[in-house]
């Protein structure tokens, strides 16, 4: 029996308290379909709820598109896929305007077909495999939460979440995002190999006649509700003053950055991060069933942060030294 509490009768005590059995009922359901990936369902749930997009860098073969549509499944959400080819235009994304006949009048007029983006969990597939243009007409629909075409504005259907996904190991022919445009997404998600375990289980259930029974657990007006929860969520000064810090100390021309930032980076992380530092951290503390966030749950999501915000230098390269090695020794030397 799907889990579907009326939020509009509870506290913000008892909304946490609610979130957090929805939680563990989302992870129960998506344990039917998807075997491991406990911490990137977490970190999903999290961008989702405090109004972020996801961008998710693993190989190919790890279950994303299943991941993806299982995750709109159980929150009863409309879930759509775009797959990015070089050909990819900016209309086959946001939508087109076709004649049609109107059979009443005899006349004809413009109607406005809506593209794949309006969707509330959108998966888009390898988008650095199509070109700048065709980038950023969905990178300004994340950002703007609406279309324009032929100068009318169709505003998207809340939530709107993105997940992109990038191939690691297929590099030619592919356009790189800028880092400013990197910079919209709230996580850097990478996938992993499963282990050798959840690998036979996984073998086990995709080659048998098993097929997965999806109760919905969270709807639209439960997840716009709790949106709204996490901006709620009190934070202690202290906390914010130590994500602030976390990410002013990649700035390799500021003062208080460590020698191993100045040598190894050649640009550190925007406002945008701390930002992101503090929503994560809110995120986090409530889908644990706790009302406000402390500094474990900031170094929790730094990773995910900060990972794609960093740009080493020419000298980290040489040392083998990557992005989440540096935010490791950040946290280290903390």
């Amino acid at each position: 029996m799907s889990v579907r509490p009326n939020v509009k009768q509870l506290n913000d005590v008892e909304a946490v308290q609610s979130l957090q059995q929805s939680f563990n009922a989302i992870r129960s359901e998506i344990g039917k379909a998807i075997i491991g990936q406990e911490k990137i369902v977490e970190q999903l749930l999290i961008s989702l709820l405090a109004r972020g997009h996801c961008l998710l860098v693993g190989v190919p073969g790890l279950a994303k598109t299943l991941l993806i549509k299982t995750l709109a499944e159980v929150l009863d959400l409309r879930f759509s896929r775009i797959q990015f080819t070089p050909d990819l235009m900016p209309s086959d994304i946001t939508g087109t305007e076709i004649i049609e006949d109107d059979r009443a009048t005899g006349r004809k007029s413009f109607k406005f077909v809506k593209g794949p983006v309006f969707a509330n969990i959108l998966l888009a597939d390898e988008i650095n495999r199509t070109p700048p243009k065709t980038q950023a007409a969905l990178l300004e629909a994340m950002q703007e939460h609406h279309v324009t075409a032929a100068g009318q504005k169709y505003v998207l259907e809340e939530p709107f979440f993105v997940l992109a996904t990038q191939n690691p190991i297929e590099q030619e022919g592919t356009y790189p995002l800028p880092e400013a445009q990197l910079d919209r997404f709230m996580f850097n998600l990478w996938l992993d190999y499963p282990s050798e375990k959840e690998e036979q289980e996984i073998v086990k259930s995709t080659t048998s006649m098993y097929v997965p029974k999806l109760d919905h657990i969270l709807g639209t007006e439960e997840i716009l509700f709790y949106q709204d929860l996490v901006r709620r969520v009190p934070v202690a000064d202290n906390v914010i003053a130590y994500a602030v810090g976390l990410v002013t100390r990649t700035r390799p021309k500021m003062a208080n950055a460590p020698q191993f930032i100045r040598d190894w980076l050649s640009w550190g992380a925007g406002p945008r991060a701390s930002q992101y530092l503090i929503l994560g951290a809110k995120t986090r503390a409530i889908l644990d069933g706790r009302h406000s966030p402390d500094i474990d749950d900031v170094r929790s999501v730094v990773g995910p942060v900060l990972r794609h915000r960093i740009v080493p230098n020419f000298n980290a390269e040489a040392d083998g030294v990557t992005s989440i090695q540096i935010i490791e020794k950040l946290l280290e030397n903390d």
